[in-house]
């Protein structure tokens, strides 16, 4: 569904330009959940912006490579192509919803603009209240609240719903419970996962803890410093780690003695 070939990435800051991603290569086939690990700051959520080119107010800059998205490369793709592709075919649910979320508009408001951005989902505005119901929140109260009005976990249960509204091929899920405290994370990956099992999306799950990584996702690409060090069936690389930095990360995760 998706091939990253050779995708290279610079950052353009303080009149300096600084290497985010070099050389990368992945592939995410149809359904499949791919999980993306490495240290913060070693350019996975850039993997993620360069996807759906989100780079104008970064000041970041593809320089080489190809996207193939359902065999279309995104980066030949206009930004009005790309309006709609966002959304409706790849959806992306950030790290924190607190920040994603405008706080001066209602959650329905909020919704309502995914629908707006794209002709053939208008007349789905009915499907508000099952989005939020597929996610375990209760319709009415949610989508009349502000976001301050909900909890961490209930912001981040609807980003999911929005991410789900367009039906997408492909969901980026850039470290989607950072915010959170551990019984809720579960919940909501949890819930994301089974979502995602049930109607077949395809998932690249970024995050920087292995454990996690390691019961979600199917295959597991390691990064670092811009590459990707280790790739491979997840459990295949938990219980076989070639690489030295593959074997940091899974020493480094805690264990209960």
């Amino acid at each position: 569904m998706l091939d990253i070939e050779h995708l290279s990435v610079e950052y353009y800051r303080r009149g300096q330009t600084v290497p985010a991603v070099r050389d990368l290569s992945l592939t995410i086939n149809p359904g499949e959940s791919v999980g993306l690990v490495g240290e913060s700051g070693s350019g996975k959520s850039t993997v993620a912006l360069a996807i759906l080119r989100l780079f104008r107010l970064q000041e970041g800059r593809i320089t080489s490579g190809r996207l193939l998205f359902q065999s279309e490369d995104l980066l030949a793709k206009t930004e009005e192509d790309m309006r709609k592709i966002r959304g409706r075919r790849i959806s992306m649910i950030f790290q924190d919803p607190f920040t994603s979320l405008n706080p001066v508009m209602r959650v329905q408001e909020q919704m309502a603009e995914v629908l707006a951005a794209h002709s053939e989902l208008r007349t789905q505005s009915s499907g508000l209240a099952n989005a939020l119901e597929r996610v375990r929140l209760e319709p009415v109260r949610t989508l009349n609240a502000y976001p301050h009005q909900l909890s961490g976990g209930q912001r981040q249960r609807v980003m999911i719903a929005m991410a789900l509204l367009g039906q997408p091929d492909l969901i980026l899920a850039d470290e989607p419970t950072t915010a959170l405290d551990v019984i809720v994370q579960k919940e909501i990956l949890e819930l994301l996962f089974n979502l995602q099992r049930e109607l077949k999306i395809g998932v690249l799950f970024i995050s920087h803890n292995l454990s996690l990584v390691a019961r979600y996702t199917q295959r597991l690409a390691i990064m670092k410093q811009g590459e990707i060090v280790e790739v491979g069936k997840t459990l295949d690389i938990l219980r076989h780690p070639a690489h030295p930095y593959t074997k940091q990360l899974w020493a480094a995760v805690p264990r209960i003695q």
